[in-house]
């Protein structure tokens, strides 16, 4: 048995390394101390493998209403408006200072940038830099953390939980230094939370491995609600090779001219909507496994051969690179593709600030779920998010007063055990809870499948648990712990919510219904899904029955 090992407290605790939680620190570094911690290096996160780029009106032939509008679409009805206008409306000012920063965005051949056009959007709006825009920003901030003298970075550090006070507030956060296996709690006066998505929960996704949906997971033991978690982001366009695990072949390529066949040639999304291959994401994917499944095929083919090899190689640098690598010719072979888990539509309710319910915790990033994607995200929208999100929440604590000291009297356990859970066991039950979730809670889903789905995951995420209370900290076991917790409720409130609308497609719900109008929310001490208007107050909730809640 060992004891937790307290550690001095610092102003601000951030959670996460990607580019909502690095914009976050230097905003936040300005006045006060910051604390960052990462599970792994500063600059492993989903920003990282952003390819298309960041969504903004810099066209002065687009306009604010055409972005709000295809947002809107693309949400298919469950958007937040006010939300929605605000984000888009501050694009211009973060792309200009992203580029304060230093980014440096391709430009285009008549002076200013070169703007891409991706699935769901009616103009060139994406700026970018080639077909690495997300490791070139998440680079950029990430030295400028590195070098900022009020600053602390702590790598390969794993939040295992929230710590909150004897009054609820979050005061501080549980983290395991992997690199001696002591686990420490970081007291903080107040915290963000940009811990990124939850990909890994499915087997087949374009995620990098650290994203289990932890800052999720976390919140919720914490008491936090989220909303939204059945709409979870196939990409529609993952590359097909065991080389190639995870590579995403960004939507900017279609959005340039590439067209989905089958493997009869046929180029078949003129069938599924008018938009053909710049249909938004969720009828790309659909339209996809529809595909390969009455066919019994096990990928389409991306057809890139109408480019020529020197112009592809210099617009798209990474997906060349990575081509050539592996022994494809995308301009003389075309791309094998299949949709993979992508992003969380979904996550922890916040207010226009990143405030959640629980005092003491802003979230910002893919964790966070502010009302902006609705049903399903629109094309490069998320760094856009996640960059409007980090300003509001960092301006939110600057402009407050914040406590001192809160961590006095925080809640924590005297001592930890040290039996360590077999890995065996471990493996065997993170193969279980992803598969279930890709066979069962994917692109098309049933009931049935829906609740088989739920009590399997139920049970590992409840094993987990009791493992966790139990057993050594260990980083893999927290990982389990965290995506069966995260299965668990996607399932549920897949089961909750009886329509088809954006994602979440179920075979007897075909339609959307106006009576889903809402975001599905969870909370630990309710033991049901409820509605939440997308304007209105607590009076208006329903649980997902339809009752009064």
């Amino acid at each position: 048995m060992h004891a937790i090992e307290i550690q001095a407290g610092t102003d601000v605790l951030v959670i996460g390394s990607g580019v909502a939680g690095l914009r976050a620190a230097l905003a936040l570094a300005e006045k006060l101390e910051v604390r960052l911690v990462t599970k792994k290096q500063i600059v492993e996160s989903n920003s990282n493998y952003a390819q298309g780029g960041i969504a903004s009106v810099l066209d002065p032939a687009d306009s604010y209403e055409a972005h709000v509008r295809d947002t809107l679409a693309a949400g298919a009805g469950l958007c937040h408006p006010d939300v929605v206008r605000r984000v888009v409306e501050s694009g211009p000012e973060l792309i200009a200072d992203l580029v304060r920063q230093g980014v440096r965005f391709s430009p285009s051949d008549g002076g200013g940038y070169a703007l891409g056009r991706e699935g769901g959007h009616s103009a060139r709006r994406i700026v970018h830099v080639g077909d690495f825009t997300g490791r070139e920003v998440e680079h950029g901030l990430a030295r400028r953390v590195r070098a900022h003298d009020r600053i602390r970075v702590e790598e390969h550090c794993f939040a295992v939980d929230l710590v909150k006070s004897e009054t609820g507030r979050v005061v501080g956060a549980l983290v395991l230094d992997r690199a001696d296996g002591r686990l420490r709690m970081l007291p903080a006066r107040t915290l963000v939370l940009a811990s990124g998505g939850c990909g890994k929960v499915y087997r087949y996704t374009s995620n990098p491995d650290i994203a289990t949906g932890d800052g999720m997971a976390m919140a919720y033991r914490a008491g936090a609600t989220l909303a939204n978690l059945e709409f979870v982001q196939f990409h529609p366009t993952s590359l097909f090779h065991p080389s190639a695990r995870n590579f995403l072949i960004s939507e900017a390529v279609r959005g340039e001219g590439a067209v989905l066949r089958n493997l009869s040639g046929e180029a078949f999304m003129p069938r599924y909507h008018a938009l053909a291959d710049l249909a938004p994401r969720d009828i790309v994917a659909r339209a996809i496994d529809r595909e390969t499944k009455e066919r019994g095929e096990s990928h389409v083919l991306l057809d890139t051969r109408i480019f020529e090899a020197e112009w592809f190689s210099t617009r798209f640098p990474n997906i060349s690179g990575t081509c050539e690598r592996v022994g494809l010719s995308p301009t003389r072979d075309g791309l094998p593709v299949v949709p993979a888990a992508h992003y969380a539509c979904g996550g922890v309710v916040v207010d226009a600030r990143g405030r959640s319910d629980l005092q003491g915790l802003h979230v910002v990033g893919e964790a966070a779920c502010t009302g902006l994607h609705g049903a399903n995200r629109l094309a490069s929208n998320s760094l856009l998010e996640a960059l409007h999100l980090a300003r509001a929440a960092s301006e939110d604590i600057l402009s407050a007063e914040l406590p001192e000291a809160p961590w006095r009297g925080a809640l924590l356990p005297s001592e930890l055990p040290e039996l360590v859970v077999s890995p065996t066991a471990l493996q065997h039950d993170w193969e279980v809870a992803r598969k279930t979730m890709w066979d069962y809670v994917g692109i098309q889903r049933n009931r049935s499948h829906l609740e088989v789905a739920r009590r399997r995951l139920s049970e590992i995420a409840a094993s987990a648990e009791e493992w966790a209370q139990n057993h050594r900290p260990q980083a893999e076991l927290h990982e389990l712990r965290n995506l069966s917790l995260l299965g668990e409720l996607i399932a549920k409130a897949a089961l909750a919510r009886r329509e088809s609308r954006g994602l979440h497609a179920v075979a007897e719900y075909p339609q959307p219904d106006p009576r889903w109008l809402g975001d599905s929310c969870l909370r630990r001490d309710r033991p049901e899904v409820w509605l939440r208007p997308l304007r209105g107050g607590s009076k208006d909730e329903t649980t997902a029955d339809g009752e009064k809640a």
